[in-house]
């Protein structure tokens, strides 16, 4: 296959791919890495399911080219643990049962750790306005949200 040579740093790797010019990130980070955790809801930037963070940017993978990425850093959710320990958004969800179905928690961790980053402290409003990028059809968001929170007030104790 004839494409693009494409560097980048995924999850502090450095990386290395081929890729079509038309070629959606999102389609090489599923297909072409194996880097199965942003999911693909829409194709259009409307659920944020293929969330990642693109130079500390939160960008839909599915409207960035694959190309884009040249010399750039990705943060996937792949990239939030550390071996066998879960980042503090991850085991938040967990305990507060905040998913159901899967499709849109990789686009919501993603969501929520950038938001974390900006904002360690955020109220319930700025919560919800940080993810609202994001669509669930399964929890309501109140679990979400209440996960959230709790993981920013243990990652402020941290």
């Amino acid at each position: 296959m004839a494409g693009i040579a494409v560097s980048t740093t995924i999850n502090g790797d450095s990386v290395e791919y081929l890729c079509q010019p038309d070629e959606p990130l999102l389609d090489v980070l599923r297909d072409r890495l194996g880097l199965t955790g942003a999911k693909e809801g829409c194709g259009t930037g409307d659920c944020g399911a293929c969330s990642v963070i693109l130079d500390d940017r939160l960008v839909c993978s599915c409207l960035v080219l694959g190309a884009e990425a040249q010399g750039r850093r990705i943060e996937t959710v792949e990239g939030m643990a550390h071996g066998e320990t879960l980042h503090p958004l991850q085991q938040k969800f967990l305990e507060h049962a905040a998913l159901q179905c899967g499709i849109c928690t990789p686009g919501f961790l993603i969501a929520a750790k950038d938001l974390l980053a900006k904002n360690p402290d955020p109220s319930e409003e700025e919560i919800r306005f940080g993810l609202a990028g994001n669509l669930c059809r399964c929890t309501g968001y109140d679990k979400i949200v209440r996960a959230v929170q709790d993981a920013a007030h243990v990652m402020k104790q941290a």
